[in-house]
């Protein structure tokens, strides 16, 4: 007897896939345009490198901003390296993929969530952008839509 198709991690290893792709394509070639990217990752994931301060400060999760500053931006098959400023310190920072909560781009209302497991289970969302708090831009901001992975179980 063979099991089921496991739709919720496939679309799990697919959107981190993307992620990866796209922080690629920013470390060969900068950030296009307006594009500009709301990490928020669990600073407990094992593998997360930063600063003894930051995980203090920051015990459970952080969002970082890539937008006008950063530096060493180095992307692997398990997550990416970045250099930001903190109060005009550059930090280093190591992130793993499986510790990434939310990526937004409100540049073009894009956002992933991944939510935690449900009875052994990943759930991905894509969400509006303003599901994490995020300074209001000059432009008005438009609802993006919510899909669900729910719909598609049995």
């Amino acid at each position: 007897m063979s099991q089921g198709i496991d739709y919720g991690n496939l679309m799990h290893t697919a959107m981190r896939g993307l992620i990866k792709t796209v922080l690629q394509r920013v470390s060969d070639s900068g950030l296009p345009g307006a594009h500009h990217f709301f990490i928020t990752f669990d600073t407990r994931t094992p593998g997360v490198e930063l600063a003894d301060w930051l995980r203090q400060r920051y015990p459970d999760e952080m969002t970082i901003v890539v937008q006008h500053w950063f530096e060493n931006l180095s992307v692997d098959d398990d997550g990416f390296a970045i250099t930001l400023n903190f109060g005009d310190s550059p930090e280093p920072l190591y992130i793993p993929f499986a510790a990434i909560q939310t990526f937004v781009d409100p540049s073009v209302e894009f956002g992933l969530r991944f939510e935690g497991p449900e009875e052994g289970e990943e759930e991905i969302a894509v969400t509006e952008e303003d599901s994490i708090e995020v300074e209001p831009e000059d432009k008005p901001h438009h609802d993006a839509d919510i899909v669900s992975l729910d719909s598609f179980r049995k």
